[in-house]
């Protein structure tokens, strides 16, 4: 199968160019805080021209060489939100699209030559699909791994690896899909490139990298047979907040993720409830926390997903004060039936809920509310009770 590399080089930087028009000319740095590594500031993505620099590294060496450049702190979920839209209309061009990564993607070309007359007519409109904030490079071959190395690598103009093997001889490891473990494991050896790797024999690299060792010698040998993982038709919805002041407290969390999910449950679903569900909060400090919750039966009223996520919010606590919190629900479903309470107590609030739905849905905004304790104890009256949607 044929597959076309779409890369944007330096993506998070390009998306906050398209915010922030007025760091399109200055050095600039994309700062992310790491939940694993303590909240330690690292870089994302830079300038081009800030040639020592690589994504990962600490934020500390980066400044030492670079004290005069900006920084960003980045926002994985507008990244997310931008790709998708840049992956939806690539969908315009060929059905067969895989998002693999923020700035990488994968087409695949069979029966595309019925509708463009060469590759050269389906790369300008790709191109045409990308907003021109984006810089793109394309790459064409019969794998995953070569068609990367052919847009990273190949001149600009120039789509194909005519000689696999004398492109990819030179080219340094770092480039291979595989862990960061096994990378630097290819650094202890002394192995630097592609074509060392090429020349290791099957035997000793299986046994000193396990199963890893066989793909890391066929990728190095210009062999990938990865299928491809097109996008499925789904629905996305996305909702988010960002708070007035900066909270710790569960009670408060708890009730700012009923609220999105109220604005989720007040639209147009067709009776169908929640099945996959993304929660995702930013600390005051830039650091992302995300978790994804799946549902055997859809989650059909706010009451049934806050079960679940209450549950992932203990088990799994904040990495510092919450400033922003959103939810992305990327699968909807309907649900199956259900048997009503036997006490006539339950099916009385049952009922009366239903009529409140009603209600509502009439009047196009929630009219029914109770009060809540958020925080009790804190010395501004605004803070202590809030209004919680009844649901």
């Amino acid at each position: 199968m044929r597959l076309l590399c779409v890369l944007l080089p330096h993506f998070p930087l390009r998306c906050e160019v398209l915010r922030h028009p007025e760091i399109k000319d200055r050095p600039t740095i994309v700062i992310q805080a790491r939940e694993e590594a303590g909240s330690q500031k690292v870089v994302l993505d830079f300038s081009p021209e800030l040639e020592r620099l690589q994504p990962g590294m600490a934020l500390q060496p980066a400044l030492a060489w670079y004290g005069e450049v900006g920084l960003v702190q980045a926002s994985i979920p507008y990244y997310r939100t931008v790709f998708s839209e840049i992956l939806d209309r690539l969908e315009e061009k060929s059905p067969l699209v895989e998002g693999a990564d923020l700035g990488c993607a994968y087409i695949g070309l069979d029966g595309l030559q019925f509708i463009y007359p060469d590759d050269t007519a389906l790369i300008k409109a790709v191109r045409e699909a990308v907003p021109e904030t984006f810089e793109v490079r394309t790459g064409i071959a019969g794998g995953k791994f070569l068609a990367y190395l052919a847009a990273r690598y190949c001149p600009d103009g120039v789509h194909r690896i005519e000689d696999v093997g004398a492109f990819i001889r030179d080219l340094p490891c770092d480039v291979l899909p595989v862990s960061m473990k096994s990378k630097e494991k290819l650094h202890d050896f002394g192995i630097r490139t592609l074509g060392q790797v090429s020349r290791l024999p099957r035997g000793p690299l299986q046994a000193q990298f396990g199963p890893e060792g066989r793909r890391i010698l066929e990728l190095a040998r210009g062999y990938d047979d990865t299928p491809l993982y097109p996008r499925s038709m789904e629905e996305l919805i996305e909702e988010s907040t960002t708070l007035n002041s900066v909270t710790v407290a569960m009670e408060a969390l708890l009730l700012i993720v009923e609220t999105l999910l109220g604005r989720v449950f007040a639209r147009d679903l067709n009776g169908r409830g929640i099945r996959s569900l993304t929660l995702w909060t930013r600390t005051w400090d830039g650091t992302q926390w995300e978790r994804t919750l799946q549902f055997k039966e859809p989650a059909m009223d706010i009451k049934g997903a806050m079960a679940r996520i209450k549950l992932v919010l203990e088990m799994y606590p904040q990495p510092g004060p919450v400033e922003q919190v959103g939810l992305r629900i990327t699968r909807l479903g309907y649900g199956t039936g259900r048997q009503k309470s036997l006490f006539a107590g339950v099916r009385a609030q049952d009922n009366l809920m239903e009529d409140i739905k009603q209600l509502e849905f009439r009047l196009g905004t929630p009219q029914v509310f109770k009060v809540k304790e958020v925080e009790p104890w804190s010395r501004i009256p605004e803070r202590r009770y809030a209004l919680k949607r009844l649901s």
